[in-house]
């Protein structure tokens, strides 16, 4: 039986993608919750969601991994995402958002994972895929890290993808440890967590998530080939949206490196 090569990414909703590699299946931060509801984040801060995920969870069928960068934030996993994910084989996400997700459930299985841990998935029928945790920092670098809780990124390694590992950053901001990621690992396809997240009227100027110009700034230093941005849209706490990404990457002279998907149509990656 020969084996799928190359991978697909599917953006579903906000942080929410299919990503297809090999012939394995893996979902990234699941939120299906419709829109209109308010949702608090903690220390005075709230956001509304305002899209509709572009696929339903019956639409999208079973997967073989959950990839959780954290747990705590509804905009990454709301309460149907919650539902889906808890049927799956297997969530990967922060060891304190395991122990959570267990605590929560005793039929979920969760794998805690810190930076530089690594989870393999592996049969007879397709080609292994690796998916290692890596650095990402959720709030101003000042800022103690229980305002926002622990984050983490994954970068997925195959010899199904054909032109380099796929690294998702998480929600994160442009950190030392974020720009070591893209020039450590052979990346082909930079799926950034972007929409430079804020909440003006509590926390003022502080941002929570990449702008457009550091993930342009990231791609460029890292020399990554194809860069998909997702986390710009679909709730009020995200400030910044495409139109500022495409200008971003134009500035830098890197615009074919930019791929803004479609909600439901697969991009092909490098």
């Amino acid at each position: 039986m020969e084996t799928p090569r190359g991978a697909t990414f599917t953006h579903i909703d906000t942080a929410c993608g299919l990503i297809e590699v090999g012939g394995w299946r893996l979902i990234t931060d699941p939120t299906f919750d419709a829109p209109g509801s308010t949702y608090r984040f903690g220390w005075g801060t709230s956001s509304v969601k305002t899209s509709r995920p572009a696929l339903s969870t019956d639409q999208l069928g079973t997967v073989d991994a959950v990839l959780l960068s954290h747990d705590q934030h509804a905009d990454n996993f709301d309460t149907a995402g919650r539902a889906f994910a808890l049927e799956a084989p297997i969530i990967l996400t922060t060891r304190a958002g395991a122990k959570r997700i267990e605590a929560s459930d005793d039929e979920a299985l969760a794998f805690g994972m810190s930076p530089g841990d690594s989870y393999a998935l592996s049969d007879n029928r397709r080609s292994d895929v690796t998916i290692t945790a890596v650095a990402a920092r959720h709030r101003p670098q000042f800022w103690p890290e229980f305002v926002s809780g622990p984050v983490i990124g994954f970068v997925i390694e195959s010899e199904a993808l054909t032109g380099g590992a796929i690294y998702l950053t998480g929600d994160t901001l442009l950190t030392p440890e974020v720009r070591d990621v893209a020039k450590q690992y052979d990346v082909g396809t930079l799926i950034a967590h972007v929409g430079a997240a804020g909440f003006p009227k509590v926390t003022r100027k502080a941002r929570f998530t990449m702008t457009a110009d550091d993930v342009a700034e990231l791609a460029r230093e890292g020399d990554v080939p194809l860069v998909i941005p997702i986390h710009t849209s679909g709730w009020s706490h995200l400030l910044e949206g495409t139109d500022a990404l495409v200008s971003a990457f134009a500035e830098r002279g890197i615009s074919r490196r930019l791929t803004v998907p479609v909600p439901g149509v697969g991009v092909a990656l490098s």
